[in-house]
């Protein structure tokens, strides 16, 4: 695309693959991928971009761009995803997309992609991967965040001690685990129950190792803030060795969860701050 925006990547659609019932995976390549790069991260993720149907938008096209002279109602809207694998010399990208039929916006579209869809993105960011050096690992999640965690567990050096909690709905959801890492793999099935309960449960409920922890939390945000709350508080888990987010706010779309989310993020600063002293 002429005078693409250094950080926008449209990717076509090679191939699609559904996983278990509800997780499909989308990979993506094409000449305009060549110049995608990462940096060693394994929670690196991408903003995918959903114009709107039917509008003009001002070329060369870029979100800037768009939210810069038009109005907020016709803005593209932005799905953030964690990649699952980056191919350098492919110059392909692969995502797993959580589908739940017609509900959502980038589900039902991987669900109706075929060979040759474009896909247009923003990024990669990330801030994540397993400190080698770490004594152990606590890798914990829901479907959002296993991509991430699968990445990462992928990463883990020989032997490397590692407890993984990955939340999903039933048994038929899980994933196949292959690592040369010592991953002590549970999956918690969901069963209908809220989402996050089961994991909260288990932290909690966790006997932890000697030795200084690194550890990866995310996912659905009230479940995930009650895990910080646990590992900052009761577990005295040093912020620095934790990468934890609400990757998604039940209840609420993309939109209007990063809308509040910096707040609050803010607020629950404020109250460890607080507890800590």
């Amino acid at each position: 695309m002429s005078g693409k925006p250094r950080d926008h990547h449209r990717g076509v659609v090679l191939r699609t693959e559904r996983l278990t019932p509800h997780m499909i995976r989308v990979v993506v390549g094409g000449d305009d991928m060549r110049d995608f790069a990462t940096s060693g991260l394994t929670d690196h993720y991408v903003k995918l971009v959903f114009p709107h149907e039917g509008v003009d938008y001002p070329e060369p096209f870029s979100v800037q761009n768009v939210r810069a002279s038009m109005p907020r109602e016709l803005w593209p809207r932005l799905r953030s995803y964690t990649v699952r694998a980056w191919d350098p010399d492919a110059a392909e990208l692969t995502i797993d997309f959580v589908h739940h039929g017609d509900k959502g916006l980038a589900g039902p579209w991987a669900a109706g992609a075929v060979p040759g869809d474009e896909l247009l993105m923003l990024g990669p960011g990330g801030g994540y991967v397993p400190d080698a050096a770490a004594g152990w690992h606590l890798l914990v999640g829901d479907e959002s965040a296993l991509p991430a965690i699968l990445a990462s567990v992928e990463a883990l050096p020989a032997g490397a001690l590692a407890y993984v909690l990955v939340e999903v709905e039933g048994p038929d959801e899980e994933q196949k685990i292959e690592t040369a890492a010592d991953a002590r793999v549970t999956w918690l099935h969901r069963a209908g129950r809220p989402v996050g309960e089961a994991l909260v449960e288990a932290v909690c409920g966790l006997e932890f190792p000697e030795g200084d922890v690194h550890a990866f939390v995310h996912g659905e945000a009230g479940f995930v803030r009650r895990l910080r709350h646990h590992l900052r508080i009761e577990r005295r888990v040093p912020l620095e060795r934790l990468s934890i987010s609400g990757y998604w706010r039940s209840g609420v779309d993309d939109e209007a969860w990063r809308a509040v989310k910096k707040e609050w993020n803010r607020q629950i600063e404020a109250e460890e701050a607080a507890e800590l002293g």
